[in-house]
Order: structure tokens, then C-alpha cells, then sequence
């Protein structure tokens, strides 16, 4: 089978682009849920930001076109608001800000970036297996 790690040609190369995007996006999808009761140190200091995966084209190692992520841009939706003066993020109101990581909507693109990334691997399996077979033809 392909090398994830690896550069490969035509469809292989379009799949293995795909996985390393994938790997990426879950990676930014962990760290959301990990800071997502992540608030600020300082009285009236902003939490933890939500971060979104940002992909652009890449041209693979035989010039065909994958995919890659570019950068992890924030999230610009605003913060939630909870009242709760004890608190040492608590602004001159009482008022604490929490981040903008919604669970579900993280579990949610948690499923789809695994569900695309086994999408890509069942390419290479085919591919390989589609390999294996025309080598067994060639060699009757």
C-alpha cells in the first residue's frame, strides 16, 4: 500500500494530500474541544478563540492538484457571556466571557473529517488492491 507519509502519483497523490488535510483539521478540531472552557487569567480578558481550518489547492508530486491546509483562521463569532463575579476573568460586572467552542458542532466536524479521511484511505486500499491484481494478471 501508498506511504501516507510519502509524495504519490495521479489518484494516490489526490488521496494522500486529502489524509494529510484531514490529520490537520482533526488536530485543530482536538485542540478546540481541549480549550473549550478555556477563559482568560485577567479580569475582563478574552477566552480562548475557536480556530477553523482554512484549505487551499496544492499541486501533488506528479503536478495533479490535492489539497493541503493553508492556516487556522479564529473564528470571529462572538463570545458566550456567563455571570459569575467570583471569578477571576470576571469583568467590573461580574460578567466572564467563555469561548466560542460549541461541543456539537466540534463532534460534528470531528465525524465528517474522519468520515472524509476514510473516504481517502479506501482510495488507496482500491488502488492497491487494483495494483496487486494487474500484477497477478501479468504474471500468468
Amino acid at each position: 500500500m501508498a506511504k501516507i507519509d510519502g509524495d504519490g502519483e495521479g489518484a494516490s497523490g489526490i488521496a494522500l494530500s486529502a489524509l494529510r488535510a484531514q490529520q490537520a483539521r482533526m488536530r485543530i478540531i482536538a485542540e478546540n474541544m481541549a480549550n473549550s472552557s478555556s477563559t482568560s487569567s485577567v479580569p475582563g480578558g478574552q477566552p480562548y478563540r475557536r480556530q477553523a481550518p482554512v484549505f487551499e489547492v496544492a499541486k501533488t508530486a506528479d503536478g495533479g492538484k490535492g489539497v493541503r491546509m493553508k492556516a487556522a483562521a479564529p473564528d470571529l463569532s462572538p463570545f458566550g457571556k456567563e455571570y459569575n463575579p467570583g471569578h477571576p476573568a470576571a469583568d467590573a460586572a461580574g460578567y466572564v466571557l467563555l469561548p466560542n467552542v460549541n461541543g456539537l458542532i466540534e463532534g460534528l466536524d470531528m465525524k465528517q473529517a474522519m468520515r472524509a479521511y476514510e473516504a481517502n484511505l479506501n482510495v488507496l486500499e482500491t488502488q492497491d488492491a487494483m495494483e496487486k491484481s494487474t500484477l497477478s494478471l501479468l504474471q500468468k
